[in-house]
């Protein structure tokens, strides 16, 4: 039996289907190379360490350029990085001027001959950012320490931040107050054991058992905050009794010393004196005598 032949029908709907397809794919494809070739920036990222702030992305640039505006929620926007070939901008100078405003940025791309480019800037908004709340906390630095009998004193220098005010770098303390707290974490050099203990100061002055050696760090805390509260732990530092004994001994001897070392100097002026009072005694009696 013959096979019927005719020509094909299509059915309206698969064709419309497939027209709605085209289009979203070709929107999508525009979406994300822009026009004229133009990539739009992605993955926007704030990196931020003691009020350093950094805005990355991507991608890396081949044939465009990218241009970055910041603002916080009541301000204008300010050009930063203006047709920059890297994918990230330095903004610090601008957070800095009020650390506590909620940020935001966009980052424009366009072609590197901007001239000849008719098209509107393609760009894309980065998330929101308070420094005060999300910026990393820098490791903390341990000044100085003594361990004296049965109290060991730590003192916390504080890290230094890129706020600047009156053309001076503004301490974490400076910057975040009480806000900001220290935790000591401590343990005698032969044991493994930890302690801890806070303060919302730079001192500690904890009790320890005389005549043991112990090591110790320190790192900063922000508890109020619901991300970022620490900093890194700050390198391990540890006393040494044996130290603390060479100090006493070496003062005790150079105190010796001192006294021995007086004790010479005014033994030889009191015989330079007698020598000299001998001596004129010496030539009174040889001194022949005066007839009036």
């Amino acid at each position: 039996m013959a096979t019927p032949t005719g020509p094909r029908v299509t059915c309206p709907e698969v064709a419309v289907s497939r027209t709605l397809l085209l289009g979203w794919v070709l929107v999508q494809v525009a979406a994300v190379t822009g026009t004229a070739g133009v990539v739009v920036p992605y993955n926007l990222t704030w990196k931020s360490i003691n009020f350093k702030t950094i805005l990355e992305w991507e991608p890396k640039p081949i044939n465009h350029v990218y241009t970055v505006q910041i603002s916080h929620r009541l301000g204008n926007w300010k050009t930063k990085c203006y047709h920059t070939a890297d994918t990230e901008c330095d903004v610090t100078d601008e957070i800095a001027k009020d650390v506590k405003q909620t940020y935001a940025a966009r980052v424009f791309s366009k072609p590197a001959n901007a001239t000849s480019y008719a098209g509107e800037p393609m760009y894309t908004n980065s998330p929101e950012f308070t420094p005060y709340l999300e910026t990393k906390l820098g490791q903390p630095t341990i000044q100085s320490f003594e361990q004296v009998g049965t109290k060991l004193n730590v003192t916390v220098q504080d890290t230094r931040t890129s706020v600047k005010r009156n053309g001076t770098f503004l301490s974490l303390r400076d910057v975040f107050g009480k806000d900001l707290n220290y935790t000591l974490y401590y343990w005698k050099a032969s044991s493994t054991g930890k302690k801890a203990v806070k303060t919302s100061m730079n001192e500690f002055l904890i009790d320890v058992e005389k005549g043991e050696n112990y090591c110790f760090n320190v790192q900063a805390v922000i508890p109020s905050r619901r991300t970022n509260q620490k900093s890194l732990e700050s390198s391990i530092e540890c006393t040494s009794h044996e130290k603390g004994i060479m100090k006493e001994m070496f003062f005790i001897i150079g105190a010796a010393l001192f006294v021995i070392i007086i004790f010479i100097i005014a033994l030889s002026l009191f015989l330079y004196k007698c020598r000299k009072a001998r001596a004129r005694q010496s030539r009174k009696e040889n001194s022949p005598l005066s007839i009036a």
